[in-house]
């Protein structure tokens, strides 16, 4: 039988489709045409074929073996409410087959605050563990050996106190730091594109970064001294191909800032690792990791490196948390089993499966041990940790490798061309592109273009409430104000004045390590806050510059009739108001996620409404005075991070105390549907769960302010 060419296969398909085969062609965000076909034609300019794991370029795995000898370590990222309950729930899921610890901080820790601040009421305890001293740290690692257990610590803006009070933490329970091992984050110049918990500016922060490098090349060859994230950018609406290269091009920056410490490219290159998203994107995420480690290997080049392994990309994934959804929860099992073997089948080191319920609030014992069980499943069920690399060789991955790692190096070089991520970062050029990329990507899902089962397609017609895990955040933060208040009660108050003076000095000086100093502070018992307020006035405090892009969301929905529809209702309620709607987009506490908060603003200044976007981490009282000042119709509160109830009635109190009790209060984010009554009964007018289409919030606010216009 005479063998068949790709020309036979189009003529054939033409036949079938009664339409060119190119109409299947799939344009993805990344810009990637994904075709229905692909041969041996499209991989022919690939380079890095050829190569076996282990060796560089590391296209196919870091390891000879990879999961034949040894499975990927499964790392659940968890911490909630206090100490106690964090270790508690540690040590029952390291005898469940967990086999490394990964701790997730509250905002009021990140933000380097102590829980008794005043700026953090509605924060502590909440998304994470509260961390105010070495005998909180002490709490969360009791009867874990920290010599045999590995915690990765995400930590970015507070790294200075966190890192030295998890040295502290071992020292006392007889582990010296030599011997500690695991990864603190470290990553500060993602958290000023996306996450934004940032204490400093960028300049002293990348002094704090190289420190951290310095310290534990020296003293802690076990421990990573920083985990490069690409995933809260991803989270953040980034695509893949912005994924790819913003964090590749952080990796290069930071390892420029450790050699202009002094150190040897090889006394370090081996303790960094990344940290990636891997979302529903199949194929192309495996193949993202492929592409991470190619184009890895070949800016670490540029170092000159003497040893194979500084070459080598070490990586950690989490499955995506912005895929979870709140409608059809159960759904979000399926999603993360999916990702998990992705990331999977591209080579990561470590994995943490996301819980089905984390679209809605924090997970419970339940849904952590089913996000476990993925893990166990895919290890020791599906045969997959048997063959390494087994997406090797298939054109469609391979061509996917390839053309991800031209397009990111692409970006990688536009960087360069700015003088380096740093400054790039000062110009805002990543956190726009990605911005632009989420506002995009939440108008195809409102179109429909993009579907979401369960949410813009296939919807159940009734909800379904489940069992989620509640925070008492007062109850929480009474508990640590009285722990600070023993632990400055017992501490020798000349010591810690002594330690925290000689930390202001090496900030000041910039002579000296400021992790060596913050060591000293812990073990004097000098608290978070306290180091962290030590820094802060030295190096001042970072305020990002707000911006709202324009002409994304709108040009998505252009001509379509049911954005004219709203428009028509946005002009007839300027004419009665006498200017357009204004509205303010706020984000209060120190929750800095706001990727919703800014699709909001962008997509209804597009829609016509005047919008005000308030500035990060403002305390209730702040934007109650803002709101007023700026005569608004509306506040819309943005919350990602479980601190409604208590900063939602805050808000509407402190307007009433201004004279502002006429203005309506909405509320968008990751709220539980059990808690929509309790904000209605506090004066909270709606709220927009996750998932809101925008089109319909805009709508729901309109009919608000002609609601308000007919009571007068």
């Amino acid at each position: 039988m005479a063998k068949k060419t790709f020309g036979d296969w189009m003529a054939l398909a033409e036949k079938e489709l009664k339409a060119p085969p190119e109409s299947l062609v799939w344009r993805t965000p990344e810009g990637i045409d994904v075709k229905p076909l692909y041969t041996e034609g499209d991989i022919e300019n690939a380079k890095h074929l050829g190569s076996l794991p282990g060796f560089a370029p590391f296209t196919r795995g870091p390891r000879a073996t990879m999961y034949a000898g040894r499975p990927w370590t499964i790392r659940q990222y968890a911490g909630f409410s206090t100490a106690e309950a964090s270790n508690a729930f540690y040590r029952k899921a390291l005898q469940s087959g967990q086999q490394g610890v990964s701790v997730a901080f509250d905002l009021a820790t990140h933000r380097g605050y102590d829980s008794d601040h005043p700026r953090v009421v509605g924060d502590v305890g909440k998304a994470g563990v509260a961390i105010d001293s070495v005998e909180d740290m002490k709490i969360l690692f009791d009867d874990i050996p920290l010599d045999k257990v590995s915690v990765s610590m995400t930590m970015n803006g507070a790294v200075i106190p966190i890192l030295a009070n998890f040295i502290v933490a071992g020292e006392e329970q007889g582990v010296s730091k030599a011997e500690l091992s695991g990864t603190i984050q470290n990553d500060i110049l993602k958290e000023f594109m996306v996450r934004n918990t940032y204490i400093y500016p960028p300049e002293p922060s990348m002094r704090i970064v190289a420190d951290i490098i310095e310290y534990t090349a020296k003293q802690m060859p076990k421990f990573n001294s920083i985990s490069i994230s690409g995933y809260h950018m991803q989270e953040a609406g980034a695509t893949l191909v912005q994924e790819l290269a913003f964090t590749l091009a952080d990796g290069r920056e930071y390892v420029r800032a450790a050699i202009a410490k002094g150190l040897n490219v090889d006394d370090f290159a081996g303790r960094l690792s990344f940290f990636f998203a891997i979302g529903m994107n199949f194929f192309m995420e495996a193949a993202k990791l492929r592409a991470a480690r190619l184009l890895w290997t070949r800016i670490m080049e540029e170092f000159k490196p003497q040893k194979a392994s500084s070459l080598m990309m070490r990586t950690h994934c989490q499955t995506s948390g912005v895929s979870l959804q709140e409608q059809d929860p159960y759904n979000n099992i399926v999603r993360t089993a999916f990702e998990a073997m992705s990331a999977v089948l591209g080579g990561t080191q470590s994995l943490h499966t996301n819980s089905f319920d984390e679209a809605i609030a924090l997970p419970t014992d339940f849904s952590a041990r089913i996000a476990r069980n993925t893990q166990l499943i895919l290890q020791h069920e599906t045969g997959v940790t048997k063959v390494v690399d087994p997406l090797a060789g298939s054109y469609y991955v391979e061509a996917l490798t390839n053309e991800l790692a031209d397009k990111a190096w692409t970006l990688i070089g536009e960087v360069e061309a700015l003088g380096g991520m740093t400054k790039a970062v000062n110009e805002g050029l990543p956190k726009r592109l990605i911005e632009e990329a989420a506002t995009r990507r939440q108008a195809a899902v409102d179109r429909g273009d993009e579907v979401i089962v369960g949410v813009n397609k296939y919807r159940l017609d009734t909800e379904e409430d489940i069992e989620i895990l509640a925070i008492d955040n007062a109850a929480v933060r009474t508990a640590q104000v009285k722990r600070i208040g023993e632990t400055k009660r017992r501490r020798d108050q000349a010591r810690v004045t002594s330690a925290l003076d000689q930390l202001g000095l090496v900030a000041m000086s910039g002579q000296g390590n400021l992790l060596e100093a913050a060591v000293e502070a812990a073990r004097a018992r000098a608290t978070v806050g306290e180091i962290s307020d030590t820094m802060r006035h030295i190096f001042g405090d970072h305020a990002a510059e707000l911006e709202v892009i324009k002409d994304v969301y709108g040009q998505a929905y252009r001509g379509e009739p049911e954005l004219e529809v709203l428009k028509d209702r946005m002009a007839v309620a300027a004419r009665v108001l006498g200017r357009e709607p204004r509205i303010m987009v706020a984000k209060l506490g120190q929750d800095g996620h706001d990727r919703g908060a800014k699709v909001i603003a962008s997509a209804f200044g597009d829609i016509g409404f005047d919008v005000l976007a308030g500035p990060l981490f403002q305390t209730p009282e702040e934007a109650a005075d803002l709101a007023v000042a700026s005569k608004v119709d509306v506040i819309g509160m943005s919350s990602l991070a479980a601190g409604h109830k208590t900063l939602a009635p805050q808000l509407v109190e402190a307007l009433k105390a201004r004279g502002g009790g006429d203005i309506i209060v909405v509320v968008g984010g990751v709220i539980p549907r059990q808690d929509y009554a309790y904000l209605m009964e506090n004066g909270v007018a709606a709220v927009f769960g996750p998932g809101t289409n925008v089109l319909d919030a805009a709508n729901e606010v309109l009919d608000l302010l002609e609601g308000k216009r007919r009571n007068r």
